[in-house]
């Protein structure tokens, strides 16, 4: 048909060449997905078995992105949200309802305590929290409606390791399912499905990421029952992430071998070093028997990485602490962690039950990329200041 210039903007009767073949994965964009006749239209979220429906359930690079994913968790299905907070909210949303009651470690990610507290129980969900080195003795917090059995291995700031086989037999025997936050492995160093957990999550943010760019998070099942549960929620929802963020995170995972490799190398140089200190009481590094779980990482892990926390001696104020903290120089001060820039933050934890004493004496540090020499020489330059 013949069409003015005005059409021609929008459809076009010329395009660029075909054959083009890359390195790097397309890009995907758009909310509109064209059908190919009128009874094809469908608004169906699973599109591995219908095909592309709708945007909002993921472009080719956001499904490329998941399917990348699972394949290094050895799962089922992998969804992709827009951040870490988002797969841990969908999760709960997912397989809990009024009535049920969620078990999760004292030692959890703070926002995820804080939606369980905050949110779950304005929904009329009971929650439970329990000691992170409990091990199989979690059977005495189990109740008949426990859905939900939460782990973080190791735990956010104070670097529990968990028996997740143990917690996960006792869990699963109870008709409840384990999920675990994989984060600090990257869902590579821990096999979460091989020790017994059902679902798992990561926020993509971090090492997958690994520039401190932007914000992703990933939910991997071990089976279609929990992926048909996941897939009408996140539909619900609208958890759509950006196809552009999709393919920051497709980069970062060409190098997130070798970047795991200088990091744990260097984490471990700086952790040795550093409970070599006198200033140091302890050094809370998974792969270093002072850390709580340290036997079970051995068993479990094939690795570590670069998030770990150091606790200063009794004789410290905390005004002392934040003086070490503000003297470092390579070492930045800010929130999340995993990138190519070291970070130490301190933290002032508040006495709760099945928690250690901690208080203001806790820094939690994140390697970077930086030479571990010129790291060494900061935090030595920055204690001699305390």
């Amino acid at each position: 048909m013949s069409k003015t210039w005005k059409t021609k903007l929008i459809h076009p009767d010329v395009h660029a060449p075909e054959g083009f073949e890359s390195l790097a994965p397309a890009t995907h964009r758009g909310s509109t997905v064209l059908f190919p006749n009128a009874a094809s239209v469908q608004d169906t979220w699973d599109q591995h078995a219908v095909g592309y429906t709708y945007g909002l359930y993921g472009t080719p690079t956001t499904l490329e992105l998941a399917a990348r994913v699972c394949e290094l968790e050895n799962g089922y299905r992998t969804f992709i949200t827009p951040g870490g907070q988002a797969a841990i909210s969908l999760i709960n949303f997912a397989f809990l309802k009024s009535g049920d009651h969620i078990l999760v470690p004292e030692s959890v990610y703070a926002p995820n305590r804080k939606f369980t507290v905050e949110v779950l129980r304005r929904f009329g969900i009971e929650v439970g929290f329990y000691p992170p080195t409990i091990g199989a003795n979690i059977q005495s917090f189990l109740q008949k409606n426990t859905r939900l059995v939460w782990c973080e291995s190791p735990g956010s700031i104070t670097m529990e390791v968990q028996d997740i086989p143990a917690i996960a037999e006792v869990t699963r025997k109870a008709g409840a399912l384990v999920v675990l936050d994989n984060t600090w492995a990257a869902g590579i160093y821990f096999d979460a499905f091989t020790h017994g957990v059902d679902i798992t999550m990561q926020a993509l943010t971090k090492y997958v990421g690994g520039h401190s760019d932007f914000l992703l998070g990933s939910v991997t099942v071990r089976d279609d029952a929990a992926y048909q549960k996941l897939g009408a929620m996140h539909q619900l929802l609208g958890f759509a992430a950006s196809p552009d963020d999709c393919s920051l995170a497709l980069r970062g995972l060409k190098t997130l071998a070798v970047r795991l490799a200088a990091i744990e190398k260097s984490a471990l140089a700086l952790a040795q070093w550093l409970s070599q200190r006198p200033e140091v009481e302890l050094v809370l590094h998974p792969a270093l028997p002072t850390c709580p779980g340290h036997e079970f990482w051995r068993r479990d892990f094939t690795g570590s990485t670069g998030v770990f926390s150091i606790v200063f001696q009794k004789n410290f104020t905390k005004e002392q602490i934040h003086t070490f903290v503000n003297s470092l120089q390579l070492f930045k001060i800010g929130y999340s962690w995993a990138g190519v820039t070291s970070l130490a933050v301190a933290y002032d934890l508040s006495p709760r039950p099945h928690r250690p004493d901690y208080t203001h004496r806790i820094v939690r540090l994140n390697i970077g990329l930086e030479d571990t020499s010129d790291l060494q020489a900061d935090l030595a330059r920055s204690l001699s200041k305390m």
